[in-house]
């Protein structure tokens, strides 16, 4: 550990600093999720939705997602996307046991004092669909926070093509000093350029991705056998600094502490009439 490190996290048990040093220098922890009975609970759910909407029975979660892309047109992909997050954000237990899925984690590399976003998004990617790509890009580019971390839990086997980039947070920085250059690339350009650098998550169903998105991350086309289903959402620290998405407006607060409340509540007595 460097004199720096020390001052910062030297209260810190040795688990917790292996797991923060990680972090940073990866950019990612993958890790298995907290609570198995949620994460079931969570697929389930999304299988027992879709196959409503779709009037189709289910006999197996698993090869329901795998094999979903022959069950719809990419025409029909958005609709049924919007109605699961729709749905799923309307339970009122679906935020608390996502959360669940990785606390103690989140405790470690955010705080115990979290905000959370306000809805829960899905991704659901065809084979050889080209209508559900994310270019590569940084969340704070477009107004986010550079103290949140994504949750980003895989509903099926994650690999290859079937799964998601990030681009090391060595090659980040390189990327940033010189961005100047790239400004008037296209977003393939700029993928093409980071493209020998990036590293492909291989993730698992039953484990969770936390990763730092200020790195420059995305999807391309999945030209796997399979579809690939994930959820992700945004987590931060109460009181650490908002970017264009605000605290009410996008973010609430879900393990607020009692010091903290009372202070937030507590008003100075008047010393005039």
């Amino acid at each position: 550990m460097t004199e720096k490190e020390e001052l910062h996290w030297g209260f810190l048990p040795e688990e917790e600093i292996l797991s923060s040093s990680e972090f940073i220098e990866k950019g990612y922890l993958i890790v298995d999720v907290e609570s198995n009975d949620s994460l079931k609970e969570i697929r389930h759910t999304v299988v027992d939705i879709a196959s409503s909407y779709l009037g189709v029975s289910a006999n197996n979660d698993v090869e329901f997602l795998n094999d979903f892309h022959t069950a719809v047109t990419v025409t029909e992909l958005n609709d049924i996307r919007l109605h699961l997050i729709r749905s799923l954000n309307s339970e009122k237990w679906f935020r608390k046991h996502y959360w669940t899925l990785v606390r103690s984690y989140l405790e470690t590399l955010v705080g115990n004092e979290l905000a959370m976003q306000l809805r829960i998004n899905l991704s659901i990617q065809l084979p050889g669909d080209d209508s559900s790509l994310l270019p590569v890009h940084s969340d704070v580019w477009s107004g986010d926070s550079p103290f949140e971390a994504v949750v980003w839990i895989p509903l099926v086997d994650c690999y290859g093509t079937k799964s998601m980039y990030i681009l090391p947070p060595e090659k980040s920085e390189q990327l940033s000093a010189e961005f100047s250059q790239h400004a008037k690339k296209s977003s393939e350009e700029l993928f093409l350029y980071i493209e020998p650098n990036v590293n492909w998550i291989q993730i698992q169903y039953g484990k969770a991705l936390i990763f730092n998105q200020n790195l420059p991350h995305g999807n391309r086309l999945n030209q796997e056998s399979e579809t690939r289903w994930s959820l992700n959402c945004r987590f931060k620290s109460v009181f650490s600094p908002y970017g264009d998405k605000k605290l009410g407006e996008y973010f609430e607060p879900i393990t607020l502490r009692a010091a903290s409340f009372i202070g937030m509540n507590y008003r100075y007595p008047k010393t005039t009439p």
